[in-house]
């Protein structure tokens, strides 16, 4: 699968290392054999096996001369200087147990997070599900009731690891929200597996299953969509990010009979954090919608809230 700019500058930020490198030599189009003669070149030794290993993620560079052959990497796939090195360390802290800088837990994230974890741990889903998300475009519906009758995504997601075939979508409703009544609805490139509800929460985690196993570097592109109506009044709508990287796109679109006075749209590093970055949001009149765009989501949470009369 072919690989842009625009991927690679992406995975230098988030990693993992191994893709990155692999990345950028599918971008600069260099086989490893051109690779391995232009660091002689420069002085370096590092045999092709070793520069296989490295873009699979089957071996890390460790020793110091290891370490000079990624500096010249940089160098020659004309990366920035250290990203590859950043890369490496960032890694090495995720594998000792460290928590990456780039990412958040659930429990930060999400209020109802010893519901959502136990629910993904029920479905076996590893901690980061193996993907991160290239795009995501959200559209979010409210009803003539206040009421949030439904929303519908479409993803684009990379994978980070071989053999994911996956993705587990989380739902929570408002207060009121009666999630046995919630509907599931997988729409392009995948279909529903199991689902799990939590009532005193109004929690849905639905598996969507891909058609394939993804490889890592694999991009891959689905659509699904919750349809609920079952919560009281809706007044505002949240994402939780746990990882960096790649656009948001969210709509909230209201019914003519209910229009609220005014749309902002607020960040949160967690959950218990004070909202800040408020945009005031302009409603169309035509389309009855507000909307924010999001380039290189941090992680943390993102949202449009509303008020009513």
């Amino acid at each position: 699968m072919g690989h842009t700019e625009a991927d690679l500058a992406q995975l230098l930020h988030t990693g993992p290392f191994h893709l990155a490198l692999r990345t950028a030599l599918a971008v600069r189009g260099l086989p490893l054999q051109r690779v391995q003669h232009h660091l002689a070149h420069r002085g370096v030794k590092v045999g092709v096996t070793s520069l296989s290993y490295w873009q699979q993620g089957a071996r890390r560079p460790q020793r110091p001369e290891s370490m000079k052959a990624v500096r010249a990497l940089e160098e020659l796939l004309q990366l920035p200087g250290n990203s590859l090195i950043r890369l490496l360390h960032e890694d090495a802290a995720a594998r000792d147990g460290v928590e990456r800088p780039a990412t958040r837990s659930y429990r930060s994230l999400v209020e109802a997070s010893g519901v959502v974890e136990r629910l993904l741990a029920e479905l076996e889903c590893p901690a980061d599900g193996g993907l991160h998300t290239v795009v995501h475009q959200e559209r979010v519906r409210i009803g003539a009731g206040r009421e949030l009758v439904g929303r519908d995504s479409q993803h684009v997601v990379r994978a980070h690891r071989d053999g994911i075939d996956r993705y587990l979508a989380i739902h929570r409703g408002d207060p009121g929200c009666d999630p046995s009544r919630v509907e599931v609805r997988a729409t392009e490139n995948c279909r529903t597996g199991r689902v799990r509800r939590h009532a005193e929460t109004g929690v849905v985690v639905a598996e969507l299953l891909f058609d394939t196993r993804l490889r890592a570097g694999d991009t891959f592109v689905f659509a699904y969509g919750f349809e609920d109506g079952t919560g009281g009044a809706s007044r505002e709508y949240v994402r939780g990010f746990s990882f960096a990287g790649g656009q948001y796109v969210l709509q909230v679109r209201f019914d003519e009979a209910a229009l609220p006075v005014r749309c902002r749209r607020f960040a949160q590093a967690s959950t218990g954090a004070p909202r800040g970055g408020r945009t005031e949001l302009t409603l169309t009149g035509r389309h009855r919608a507000v909307h924010i765009v999001e380039q290189g989501v941090r992680p943390g949470i993102l949202g449009i809230e509303w008020d009513w009369i």
